[in-house]
């Protein structure tokens, strides 16, 4: 993990020059280390010095104020858990940001936890179950710190007869996300509905499949994410929202403490969130910052997401998000509603997060 600082040789240059030259300009290099250890420290050591030296002004000034931006990599998935970031990569675009951000956006969880996992991310955005399981396979070495979405999934119904889980008793459902979030939550829903039984669930790969299958027409009553739900709604105005399955779970769990269904989350890295918590807290209000102006203004923000490649169409962003449930929970709500869901998961398959519950440490809190 690289670490930017100011060596102390430059800095002492610089105060003597200005303090001899008046009309010298000052300029300052910038080194890169992969020690987590002394460069760190080394840092800390200039950050020091820096504020007990004489007045800086002018570029020496910049550089100072360059190496308290912490870099932060951050990867995330194409879709509703990568929405909330979209101002903060604004913000790094115009330079506001108080850390230096870099965004790597996938399609596909296996690439975020590849990242992870090689030390390429520091923080990810991705399923909740999913980040259960990266806790169990890395040896406990990332920690989530926010749920970022709550309930995307819906079952839209070309007619009008399914207005209640019991009506889809005897029908036949296409559905996606087979061996994650959305199938062990619409099996928990079958189930609990007493209706698993006469319930015909067929699985298609991708979402985009399943959305442009409904588009034309094909197939009766679909279960699906956002955006896919307003793609089919924008396209066939024969569908509609039958069910939003956030209502449904709710209706389940009403007196189950901290009960939500919890879609998507943010995790870090264990290494850097103890070695920059201060970055670390930045981090935290900007994003919360960024989920609020996204669901403000969802025509601003649809704006960026089509800018940045997280949705391809603005006005599609701009339709889906009141849908998207984008949220920012951090602490014990935080700790509160995953505790809860991860029960409910274990339950229904404990393969869906890794085989065992996550212990107290995986709950990162400031």
């Amino acid at each position: 993990m690289k670490k930017i600082f100011l060596p102390k040789f430059s800095l002492a240059i610089l105060i003597i020059t200005s303090m001899v030259l008046s009309l010298t300009a000052c300029s300052a290099d910038t080194n890169t280390s992969s020690d987590t250890t002394g460069a760190a420290a080394e840092a800390i050591e200039i950050t020091a010095e820096s504020t007990s030296a004489p007045e800086t002004t002018g570029i020496a000034a910049e550089a100072t104020a360059a190496t308290e931006k912490t870099p932060i990599r951050i990867a995330a998935l194409k879709g509703p858990t990568g929405i909330g970031l979209v101002n903060m990569m604004a913000g790094q675009d115009a330079g506001t940001t108080l850390n230096d951000y870099s965004f790597s956006l996938s399609g596909s969880p296996d690439d975020i936890v590849a990242q992870l996992s090689s030390g390429e991310a520091d923080i990810a955005a991705l399923p909740t179950n999913l980040a259960a399981v990266l806790y169990q396979k890395t040896n406990k070495s990332i920690q989530v710190i926010a749920v970022n979405t709550l309930g995307v999934l819906y079952i839209l119904e070309k007619g009008d007869e399914v207005h209640s889980m019991a009506d889809l008793s005897g029908r036949e459902l296409s559905a996606t996300g087979q061996a994650s979030v959305p199938e062990y939550v619409l099996n928990d829903l079958l189930v609990k509905s007493e209706i698993s039984e006469s319930v015909t669930v067929s699985y298609k790969a991708e979402h985009a499949e399943l959305a442009t299958l409904a588009a034309a027409g094909e197939v009766d009553l679909v279960m699906l994410p956002e955006p896919f739900v307003t793609t089919v709604l924008q396209k066939n105005p024969d569908y509609r929202i039958a069910l939003n399955l956030t209502d449904e779970w709710q209706k389940i769990y009403e007196d189950t403490s901290g009960s939500e269904l919890a879609m998507g989350c943010l995790v870090v890295t264990k290494e850097f969130a103890a070695a920059y918590p201060d970055a670390m807290a930045s981090f935290m209000t900007e994003y919360e910052a960024s989920t609020e102006s996204v669901n403000a203004d969802p025509a601003a923000a649809g704006i960026l997401v089509a800018q940045y490649g997280i949705m391809a169409d603005s006005v599609l962003a701009e339709k889906s998000i009141p849908n998207c449930n984008i949220v920012m929970i951090q602490g014990t709500p935080m700790k509160d509603i995953l505790s809860s869901f991860y029960k409910i998961l274990m339950e229904a398959n404990p393969k869906s997060i890794g085989g065992m519950l996550p212990d107290s440490e995986f709950y990162w809190t400031l």
